[in-house]
């Protein structure tokens, strides 16, 4: 049987730090950091820009929402992205309606076949 030195550590436990390892090393000193330069004017321009887009879409959204044209969305009406959510639930419903009505005509065309076909007759494959 082998045995064990003090120098090695058992399979899932950290080595035991060496006193080379443990040298005190000074932290370097803290640089300032760059001072921010000031805003360009074409910045808070394009800033004043995407607010008002921000804006005007989430009181569409809102608007849109109090006519009853969206499905009501358990998140806080004023952000943003919960408008944008009920605009996109908006177009899934729509597309659900869609898909439902085409299913709902291809069934009653398979209806139709099927009593011309095997109960009636008039029609033989």
């Amino acid at each position: 049987m082998a045995k064990r030195t003090r120098g090695t550590s058992r399979p899932g436990q950290m080595r035991p730090a060496r006193k080379a390892d443990r040298v005190a090393t000074k932290p370097a000193p803290a640089t300032p950091a760059m001072a921010p330069a000031g805003l360009t004017a074409a910045d808070e321009a394009r800033a004043v820009e995407l607010e008002s887009q921000m804006m005007a879409t989430g009181t569409a959204a809102v608007a849109l929402k109090q006519k009853g044209g969206m499905v009501r969305s358990r998140s806080k009406e004023s952000s943003l992205l919960a408008a944008r959510a009920d605009l996109e639930y908006t177009y899934v419903q729509r597309d659900v309606r869609r898909i439902a009505k085409v299913d709902g005509g291809l069934i009653v065309v398979l209806f139709i076949l099927f009593i011309l076909i095997d109960i009636t007759g008039i029609i033989k494959l």
